[in-house]
């Protein structure tokens, strides 16, 4: 049975609570990038845990709407949040490290927020909320050590499309879910551009392959995304142990 975003949210915040208790964590905290996952998590969180909740604005180099769309989240739902810039740091390690394409330097940005995060959360007894949702997770498009270090993952069950039909359900501000959905990490990056496809198709597809349907779309783009699966499988599990 289709459980209706009220249930959903519900079931969210429940285990949300669960979690919390049972490691015996004071609270959490989660980056507020100003995006649609991060401000759904976000919000769920405050429903649950209340004033136990910190969101963190980390800017690194990045556009400034996006620190802006992430205050106008925390402001409208009263969520206790910190802005930390991480620009000139950022910098600083690009002074001491090899020289890098864009790409590397983006993954230095998602592992520098993660640092920040884990350094509040270790500080105050508090649990690290990843913002990856399914259909992410299943293709690997994060950043191993960065964007994919979590504590727990709220909306890993739930592709990017059943996302944003809980955003609408919140009332997340639409400036955020109408915004290109990007990670930040280079001018002009978006999700699209990276996967290749919108997440309307990329879920489409991901869902046919988990219930064993026919998967109607071109065959290089079905190829392309079964590879991005197979490369990214390492990012979905503890490291390999050579066992003696």
């Amino acid at each position: 049975m289709k459980l209706t975003p009220s249930q959903i949210c519900n079931k969210i915040e429940m285990w949300l609570v669960s979690k919390m208790n049972e490691a015996g964590a004071d609270g959490v905290i989660v980056g507020m990038s100003g995006g649609v996952d991060s401000s759904v998590t976000s919000v769920l969180a405050k429903r649950a845990l209340g004033d136990k909740v910190l969101g963190l604005i980390l800017p690194c180099d990045s556009n400034p709407a996006d620190a802006e769309r992430a205050r106008l989240v925390a402001e409208k739902f009263g969520i206790r949040a910190e802005k930390i810039d991480l620009t000139s740091a950022f910098h600083e390690l690009r002074k001491i490290l090899p020289s890098a394409d864009a790409k590397t330097l983006g993954n230095l940005k998602a592992r520098l927020r993660m640092c920040a995060l884990y350094c509040f959360a270790n500080k105050d007894n508090y649990l690290v909320l990843g913002t990856s949702n399914k259909s992410e997770i299943a293709i690997g498009y994060f950043t191993k050590h960065g964007d994919g270090a979590a504590d727990l993952e709220p909306l890993g069950d739930m592709y990017k499309t059943q996302v944003l039909e809980l955003a609408k359900h919140l009332g997340i501000p639409d400036e955020v879910i109408k915004a290109a959905p990007t990670a930040g990490l280079w001018e002009g990056q978006t999700d699209q551009h990276e996967i290749g496809m919108p997440y309307i198709e990329l879920d489409s597809i991901l869902q046919a392959i988990e219930k064993n349907r026919e998967v109607k779309t071109d065959v290089k783009k079905l190829q392309r995304l079964k590879e991005m699966i197979r490369k990214s499988s390492h990012k979905r599990r503890l490291p390999d142990v050579c066992r003696i």
